[in-house]
């Protein structure tokens, strides 16, 4: 039985995930340095735009506050409340990150603040994710594609996972809300990869 507690930490987790994920690494450097990210590349205030526009170390940096946003929340609350309350901040600060309401509604594709929520609830689905990702930026040296083939394995492992009775339903859903948000953000990328376009 769910009780009060359960329901409010649920409750917290949602709403400080989303704040923390709401906040833009990408969009807060980009202005600091005058630079204008909606005008470089893809226009995204994502690690790989900001690597674009202001350098591979910035790009870096950015990935890497993008991954902590994903990570600490649901590490925070899978301690202090339980794995549900973690996976529901992971996927909270996921959607901050792509709905940020600091930038009127916009934000990055989710994809390293996707990673730091796997890794901070169920590290192990990281593992098919990054060798999905890995290998298709190698053969197509498209990061957006990568990023589709990590959301597919995502989706594909959690499924797996529950099948074979490795994780529960709340893993499950999990994995497949957060490859599924990932994949509704690059439908450009999909698009352009059909058409034999795109990066």
């Amino acid at each position: 039985m769910t009780t009060l507690p359960d329901v409010v930490g649920w409750l917290l987790a949602i709403v400080i995930g989303y704040l923390v994920g709401a906040i833009n690494p990408a969009a807060i450097i980009a202005r600091a340095l005058g630079v204008d990210l909606q005008s470089v590349g893809s226009g995204n205030p994502g690690a790989t735009n900001a690597a674009r526009a202001m350098g591979p170390r910035w790009g870096v940096l950015v990935g890497a506050l993008d991954i902590l946003k994903g990570f600490v929340p649901a590490v925070v609350f899978g301690a202090l409340v339980g794995q549900a309350a973690g996976e529901l901040a992971g996927l909270a600060a996921v959607l901050g990150h792509i709905t940020s309401p600091f930038l009127k509604g916009r934000g990055g594709k989710g994809v390293a603040t996707t990673l730091g929520a796997i890794l901070g609830v169920q590290p192990l689905l990281a593992v098919p994710v990054l060798i999905a990702f890995g290998i298709v930026v190698v053969l197509t040296h498209r990061v957006g594609l990568g990023a589709v083939a990590g959301a597919v394995a995502l989706i594909v492992s959690g499924i797996v996972g529950w099948a074979m009775g490795w994780t529960d339903a709340a893993d499950l859903w999990f994995a497949v809300a957060l490859g599924i948000l990932v994949l509704a953000r690059h439908q450009g990328n999909i698009r352009q990869a059909w058409q034999g376009r795109g990066t």
